[in-house]
C-alpha cells in the first residue's frame, strides 16, 4: 500500500510520468519505523531521590516507606487533607519508581478519580502537585491507562492548572497534558477541542524556565503529531510564530522538539507547508542541518524533506537557503537513518524542474548519491534509486548525459536483481528514460553497450520471466526497443570520442558544450 500511495501522490503531475514526484504518505511508516524512539510520545516523571522535585521540599518523614497500595487508597479516601496528602505522595512515589510501577493495580483500586478531584484543591497546591504527578505517570502508560485518566474528566482540570500561580504545579500539568496528547489522534483531538493550545503558548515567555519551556514545546509537538486523521491545521496555526522563534533557542531539547512539531505540520498539503514557510523560518531550519546533535538533525532533516515535497516555489525556498551543500555531506553521515532521509529529500528535489536538477548537479550531490546507490544499506539505496529515476524523468538530455558520465548505469543495473519489486520498477524506469534520451541523440547503441558491460542486459533479460506483470512488461519493452538487433539504425553515424569520452554528434538539439557519456 505504501508504494501505491507514493506513486499516487507525486509533486508534479503535469510532467512525463506520474511517478516524477511523490509525497511521504505510505512511506511515513517505513521511514520512521527504524527510529521509533527519536521523539518520545510519552514520558514518566521518575523520582530519582526521596525528596519530591517540587521546590516545596516537604518533609517526607510522615510517609511510611512500607505503605501498601491498599493503605494508600484508604488514605486518599480519608476526609482529612493531611492524610490525603500523605497517601497521594506515597501513591506518586509508587508510580514514579523506575521499574514496573503498578499502574493497573492503582487504577483498579480507584486512585484516578481521587487524584482528578484533588486537582481542584487550589488552597492546597502541594496536594494538587502530587495528584498531578501521579496522573502524569498513569497517563504515560498504555492507551487504556491514559484512557482511565481522560475518562475521569482530567483534561479540563489539568488545563485549569496551567494558570496556577505555583510554577511546579503548572509544569506538572503541562507534562500530564503532553502524555494525554501523545497517546494518539483521538486524545490529541480531545485536548485540542478543549482549546488547550493557547494556554500552553501563553507559558512561552522570555523568562520562562528552561524546564517549563522544554515540557511546553514537547506537549505542543504532541498536539501536532499523528495522522489518520491529522490534527486540524487551523487549530495549530497560532503555534507557528512561536515555533519559528523557538528554532533560535540555544537549548538542544527545545530545538529538537520544535523541529519535531514542524515535521508533523509540514507532513501534509502544500497549504500547510506554505504556512510554515511564511513564518520565515527556512534559513534557520537549514542551519540546523549542520547541527552536531543527532536529536536535532533528525527532525530538522525530516522537516526540510517534507517541505521539498511541495511545489517548485516551495522547493526553491529550501534550495535558496543553501540546503543542497549540506545534503551532499549528509549522504556520508555515519548514521544510516540520516543517509536514507537525505537521499529521500534529494529524490524530491530531483523530482523538480531541470533548473532544480542543475542546482543538484552543481552542488556536487550526484557523486555521493551514486556512491549511496552503489554501496549504501538497502533502504538508502532504494531512496537513491528514486532520486536517480526522478532525475531521469525531469532532466534535460544533457543532464542525463552527465548522469551517465558520472557512472549511474552500474549501480542502477546492480539493483535489477533486488527482491523489492518496487525498486526494480524504479530502476527499469530510470534505464528506460536514459535510453530514451540516448535514442533522441542517436546514442542508443553506445549506451546499450555500457549497460551490457555492467551486466544490465542479463539482468533485464532475466526479468522477462518475472512474476510481477509490470516488471516483465517493462523488461520486455526495454529489450524490444533498445537491445534487439532490429532496433539498430545503420544510418546513425558512429559516435566519436574526445578525451576518452563519447560525444553526441547529431546536428539537432545539441546544447552548448556537446554531450558526453
Amino acid at each position: 500500500m505504501g508504494d501505491e500511495n507514493r506513486i499516487r501522490s507525486f509533486k508534479n503531475k503535469g510532467k512525463d510520468t506520474e511517478e516524477m514526484r511523490r509525497r511521504r504518505i505510505g512511506q511515513t511508516v517505513e521511514l520512521r519505523k527504524a527510529r521509533k524512539d527519536d521523539q518520545l510520545l510519552k514520558r514518566r516523571n521518575i523520582s530519582t531521590t526521596e525528596e519530591p522535585t517540587s521546590p516545596l521540599q516537604e518533609n517526607n518523614s510522615a510517609v511510611s516507606p512500607s505503605m501498601s497500595a491498599e493503605e494508600i487508597m484508604y488514605g486518599m479516601m480519608n476526609s482529612d487533607e493531611a492524610v490525603q496528602y500523605r497517601a497521594t505522595l506515597a501513591c506518586r512515589k509508587i508510580l514514579s519508581r523506575e521499574k514496573t510501577p503498578p499502574i493497573d493495580h492503582m487504577i483498579r483500586l480507584g486512585v484516578v478519580p481521587r487524584c482528578v478531584e484533588f486537582l481542584t484543591k487550589a488552597h492546597n497546591p502541594s496536594l494538587q502537585f502530587e495528584a498531578c504527578w501521579a496522573l502524569t505517570n498513569i497517563a504515560s502508560g498504555t492507551s487504556d491507562q491514559t484512557a482511565a485518566v481522560v475518562q475521569e474528566g482530567a483534561i479540563p482540570r489539568l488545563q485549569a492548572l496551567l494558570s496556577s500561580p505555583r510554577i511546579d504545579v503548572a509544569e506538572q500539568a503541562v507534562w500530564a497534558i503532553g502524555n494525554i496528547a501523545g497517546d494518539g489522534a483521538a486524545t490529541r483531538d480531545l485536548v485540542l477541542s478543549c482549546n488547550v493550545l493557547p494556554d500552553l503558548l501563553s507559558l512561552i515567555k522570555p523568562h520562562t524556565s528552561l524546564s517549563m519551556l522544554r515540557n511546553a514545546v514537547w506537549a505542543i509537538s504532541n498536539l501536532c503529531r499523528n495522522k489518520n486523521p491529522s490534527p486540524d491545521f487551523e487549530l495549530l496555526k497560532p503555534a507557528l510564530p512561536f515555533l519559528a522563534r523557538l528554532l533560535n533557542h540555544t537549548d538542544y531539547e527545545v530545538q529538537a522538539d520544535t523541529c519535531w512539531a514542524l515535521s508533523y505540520l509540514t507532513d501534509g498539503p502544500n497549504e500547510n507547508i506554505q504556512a510554515v514557510i511564511d513564518t520565515g523560518l527556512i534559513d534557520r531550519l537549514v542551519q540546523l542541518l549542520y547541527s552536531e546533535q543527532g536529536t536535532v538533525l533528525t527532525p530538522a532533516l525530516r522537516t526540510v524533506g517534507n517541505i521539498v515535497t511541495g511545489n517548485d516555489q516551495q522547493t526553491d525556498t529550501v534550495i535558496n537557503a543553501g540546503a543542497l551543500n549540506i545534503l551532499a555531506k549528509l549522504l556520508k553521515y555515519p548514521r544510516l537513518n540520516i543517509v536514507k532521509e537525505a537521499a529521500w529529500t534529494i529524490s524530491n528535489i530531483t523530482a523538480g524542474n531541470s533548473e532544480q536538477i542543475q542546482k543538484v548537479i552543481d552542488a556536487g550531490i550526484m557523486p555521493p548519491l551514486l556512491h549511496t546507490l552503489q554501496t549504501g544499506d538497502f533502504k538508502s539505496q532504494k531512496e537513491a534509486a528514486w532520486a536517480v529515476t526522478n532525475f531521469t524523468s525531469g532532466g534535460t538530455i544533457s543532464q542525463l548525459a552527465k548522469l551517465v558520465e558520472l557512472g549511474a548505469l552500474k549501480p542502477l543495473c546492480n539493483l535489477l536483481n533486488s527482491k523489492d519489486q518496487k525498486t526494480v520498477i524504479v530502476v527499469l524506469d530510470g534505464l528506460n528514460n536514459i535510453l530514451n534520451a540516448a535514442s533522441k541523440m542517436g546514442e542508443v547503441e553506445k549506451v546499450a553497450i555500457m549497460i551490457e558491460e555492467c551486466g544490465g542486459i542479463d539482468g533485464i533479460e532475466a526479468l522477462q520471466t518475472h512474476d510481477n506483470e509490470k516488471i516483465y512488461e517493462k523488461a520486455l519493452n526495454l529489450i524490444e526497443n533498445y537491445f534487439s538487433d532490429t532496433g539498430a539504425d545503420e544510418n546513425i553515424p558512429a559516435p566519436h570520442t574526445a578525451d576518452g569520452q563519447i560525444q553526441f554528434a547529431t546536428p539537432t538539439q545539441v546544447p552548448n558544450g556537446g554531450f558526453s557519456f
